[in-house]
């Protein structure tokens, strides 16, 4: 029970690797709070974990939601340790210039505005209780881009920085900062990762992996539970690679 206790907020945790976290932290004793758009499988993450955990539908790119997040969590839980910036978006593997605006805005605010209104609505809480750890999914893109997601790898490197920039800013508060950056995986945005979903086109995917698999939620959620729990209590400004070797 290495999170026994402790509050997890987690982001887009209604599918994917959001929802592999979500279970796999209350399996450890904690509280979840399930924040998805999509309310109807958040209350079902939620309904499947049972009584420690509570669903709230949020649009984590407007400040005015998050702070709703925040007030739900607080009302059902009375405290927030863990703070997971999970929820993102990207756009369909292809020429950077074909990229509209719309599409843009949208990735910038939700693979990077929303870590700011995170810290802005957590940070005190964790400060007033003593520490806390946040942890943001970044990407093997943030760190060994490749052609095709050009804005997308940019998010994902400035989530990175930020984590870093954060994790030294917030070290006297006791509050750690990690980001994890999982190779391709199993979860809704793999065929625009991949351009469209073929098996060869998978198969070429699979190929840069030296491990030979996509990623898994179970991976992801493992490594996570590390990043937030005490026994990383010296661990922070990490950006830990869950890629079968992808970033060698």
């Amino acid at each position: 029970m290495r999170l026994k206790g402790k509050v997890a907020i987690i982001t887009g945790a209604a599918a994917g690797f959001g929802e592999g976290m979500a279970k796999r932290f209350a399996e450890e004793g904690a509280r979840i709070v399930v924040a998805d758009l999509n309310t109807k499988e958040a209350e079902r993450v939620a309904g499947e974990i049972g009584k420690n955990a509570i669903a709230v539908t949020t649009d984590v790119s407007l400040k005015s939601e998050f702070d709703e997040l925040v007030y739900a969590a607080m009302g059902a839980f009375g405290r927030i340790d863990i703070m997971v910036n999970n929820a993102g978006y990207t756009h369909r593997n292809g020429d950077m210039l074909d990229v509209e605006e719309d599409v843009f805005d949208l990735i910038t605010a939700v693979n990077m505005k929303a870590i700011y209104h995170a810290a802005r609505a957590v940070v005190p809480i964790m400060e007033r209780q003593g520490g806390g750890a946040i942890l943001t999914t970044a990407s093997t893109a943030g760190l060994r881009p490749r052609p095709g997601l050009t804005w997308y790898n940019a998010s994902k490197g400035w989530a990175i920085t930020a984590t870093k920039s954060m994790a030294i800013e917030l070290a006297p508060k006791n509050i750690r900062v990690n980001c994890l950056c999982p190779v391709a995986g199993e979860t809704g945005m793999l065929e625009k990762f991949m351009g469209k979903d073929t098996p060869a086109i998978r198969e070429k995917f699979r190929s840069s992996i030296p491990l030979g698999r996509f990623s898994t939620p179970l991976d992801i959620a493992n490594a996570a539970l590390y990043l937030v729990s005490d026994e990383a209590s010296l661990v922070t400004g990490v950006a830990l690679e869950v890629d079968g070797g992808r970033c060698i």
